[in-house]
């Protein structure tokens, strides 16, 4: 048996609490209060992207190698939990994407963040609001036999679809029944269609504001129709350039506290510089903080990670037990996992510590230290 404690100042589910964390072998066993901890660190539960496309130069649908150097890498980052996520590509590259995750997630690396399933964004999208998804690509399913997306179920846990494509509700109803939750985005629907994809099984929404019909006071869209549905799970990529920091608060103020979900969307390329990469088969340039379509300002992803995000919307105002919660619990919840993203007896010791410029220092995954 191994006992472990943490002390500085604890973000609990409800509150900040000074004192000790207990661990005993890889479970959170007890919380000692002690208010002589009041200015230690700050303690969070480890950070969960359901949302990702790659890190440190590798992409998540590189194969085993790259799975294995994305979750390594991105435990660094404070994330202990992760979706990697495919993009909009012909069925059998998805079809070889998930037996390729399913294959490696029994072997995946114990000194890296824990796979969850995966994700896939696209190729069931509007041509509209397509983005940096490669328009030769993109697909309805009126064309489509349903039962050949049955390769894909296993593991699957989030799937985007734009409700108001040609077959896109009967196709959400059908994820639905296999226990897959449905992101509504990349989508030109009218709020009418939105409520309607929401309303045939659509339980989250891919980066809200990126990528679909917005809050025109004429023409509302999927944006208000996912702010307005308490139900919904809303995803924000809070890298300042996605979504203006100014409607961070609206958001925050819309939706309840445990239906924000902060992802990073983060490209191959994130945490290695400046470089060019290849996503859905077409060129992103990466300069500065900014991921772009080649030739274009189209944004296509962005190149932050989570420790990244949770404090940009605190330095912003986002009180941190609600900045902790949409990095760590409210995914987690969205996924129907319930032993971790909380410091609390009896959870599983995933846990980050970060300074008082809330900069991450160390990293626990599971009662064990990252170096």
């Amino acid at each position: 048996m191994t006992r472990e404690t943490i002390a500085g100042r604890l973000v609990l589910a409800d509150r900040v609490e000074p004192g000790r964390l207990v661990i005993v072998d890889e479970r959170i066993a007890d919380i000692e209060p002690d208010d002589a901890l009041v200015g230690g660190s700050h303690v969070l539960p480890g950070f969960v992207d359901l949302h990702v496309h790659g890190w440190a130069g590798y992409d998540a649908m590189g194969g085993r190698a790259a799975l294995d150097g994305m979750s390594r890498t991105l435990l660094r980052q404070g994330v202990t939990s992760f979706l990697p996520t495919g993009v909009t590509s012909p069925i059998p590259e998805l079809v070889a994407f998930a037996e390729s995750v399913r294959g490696w997630m029994p072997d995946a690396p114990a000194d890296g963040a824990r796979p969850l399933g995966f994700n896939i964004e696209g190729p069931f999208i509007s041509d509209a609001k397509r983005g940096a998804h490669n328009p030769a690509l993109v697909r309805s399913t009126v064309d489509v036999d349903l039962d050949s997306l049955q390769p894909l179920v296993d593991g699957l846990r989030i799937m985007t679809v734009a409700p108001e494509i040609p077959g896109g509700l009967a196709l959400i109803e059908w994820l639905r029944d296999r226990g897959v939750a449905v992101s509504l985005g990349h989508s030109a629907a009218t709020v009418v269609e939105a409520r309607a994809g929401y309303a045939a099984g659509g339980r989250t929404t891919t980066h809200l504001f990126n990528g679909m019909s917005g809050l025109d006071h004429r023409s509302p869209g999927l944006a208000l129709a996912a702010l307005t549905n308490d139900e919904a799970y809303v995803e924000l990529i809070a890298d300042g350039h996605h979504v203006h920091p100014a409607l961070w608060a609206l958001i925050e103020r819309a939706k309840p506290t445990g239906r924000l979900v902060l992802i990073s969307d983060a490209l191959s390329l994130s945490g290695t510089g400046p470089g060019r990469t290849r996503l859905s088969g077409m060129d992103i340039d990466v300069h500065g903080d900014r991921a772009t379509l080649a030739g274009s300002d189209t944004l296509a992803g962005s190149v932050i990670a989570l420790d990244t995000a949770v404090r940009n919307v605190i330095e912003d105002g986002l009180d941190i037990v609600a900045a902790s919660a949409a990095a760590s619990r409210n995914p987690l919840e969205l996924l129907g996992i319930t032993d971790c993203g909380i410091l609390g007896p009896g959870m599983l010791a995933d846990v980050v510590v970060l300074d008082d410029a809330l900069r991450l220092q160390q990293v626990m995954r599971g009662g064990v230290w990252q170096s």
